[in-house]
């Protein structure tokens, strides 16, 4: 017991350190930012999008913000009290829909979510295959199911991860976290989507917001995998080999994720409301898949290459 406690101080200490060093660079790199002159209209701070110029995708980004905390206290509720335990796997999978549900109805039934009375998101007057809540969902699935299908058997073989639940399973992988996935990563990418915009309107275009914008997503991409791995960690029945090693090491191979799909999903249909937009074109649905399925191709290949690196096999497979 005494060496389990010492082996769990020294990852506490070593993830502190890691944190600690990556908040330090951040700040430095603030310190030496050069803000926007606040006599330019055009250039106001801000988290969210502009609600006037890009009133879909605030009205897309409110919503998640809004319902973020509300899936996260239902999964606190469930772990706390351990309801999990009596569980079946169709429960999970119902829970877990019942969770991404909100996500994936918003484009139907509130597309001028978060937006007042006097302001209706354009996406409210288009056809629910133009909407931008629409493509950013779908986006999101596309990526969240070639995820579980494919780089989920990178933690089962690098990590030596596992999921021990009642699940009904598609490659190996629990239907449920099909739908988990889809939720966590709306959360995410609207989270990143706030830190880097407020990069992007705070400081002036050049080297040093450039260097600021690419050691955020590094940051972001390490401190939201770690999170995830520290707050499952209550959970039995997904498991590590080495769950301190997951920390430190598995949080970095997760990190792999976020470090194309962050930026990527912050430029997504950037220019949806934006009638004098250059690219000529409009997004289609399936542009959105494609673009969805060639940042996925980018991430299993950098994936393979951490892989190939350390010399584990690869094990894709039904057990």
């Amino acid at each position: 017991m005494t060496m389990d406690n010492d082996h769990e101080n020294d990852i506490a200490i070593t993830m502190a350190m890691i944190l600690s060093t990556l908040v330090a660079i951040l700040v430095g790199l603030i310190n030496i930012q050069d803000k926007e002159s606040t006599d330019n209209a055009t250039s106001k701070s801000t988290y969210f999008p502009c609600p006037v110029k890009q009133p879909s995708k605030y009205a897309y980004e409110k919503f998640c913000a809004s319902y973020s905390p509300i899936w996260m206290s239902v999964f606190a509720v469930i772990v706390a009290f351990q309801l999990y335990e009596s569980f079946t796997a169709a429960t999970y999978n119902l829970v877990c829909l019942g969770c991404a549900l909100p996500f994936l109805l918003q484009p139907m039934i509130f597309p001028s979510a978060s937006l007042n009375s006097k302001l209706e998101s354009p996406d409210a007057k288009r056809p629910i295959y133009e909407r931008y809540s629409t493509k950013a969902n779908l986006w999101l699935a596309v990526y969240s199911f070639i995820g579980n299908y494919w780089y989920t058997h990178y933690f089962y073989s690098v990590l030596k991860a596992s999921y021990t639940m009642p699940a009904t399973r598609l490659n190996n992988v629990p239907i449920a976290m099909y739908f988990a996935t889809h939720f966590y990563f709306s959360s995410y990418h609207v989270f990143s989507n706030a830190c880097l915009r407020k990069i992007k309107t705070t400081f002036k275009l050049g080297w040093k917001r450039r260097l600021l914008y690419v050691s955020t997503i590094i940051v972001l991409s390490y401190f939201t995998a770690f999170m995830e791995t520290l707050t499952i960690s209550s959970f039995p029945y997904y498991s590590f080999e080495d769950r301190n090693m997951a920390y430190s090491i598995g949080s970095a191979f997760y990190g792999i994720y976020f470090l194309v799909s962050f930026p990527a999903f912050l430029e997504f249909d950037e220019d949806i409301d934006n009638e004098e937009s250059p690219v000529g074109r409009k997004i289609t649905l399936w542009d959105t898949f494609v673009q969805s399925c060639g940042y996925g191709m980018i991430i299993l290949c950098l994936l393979d290459f951490v892989r190939l690196l350390t010399g584990i096999p690869l094990i894709v497979g039904i057990i």
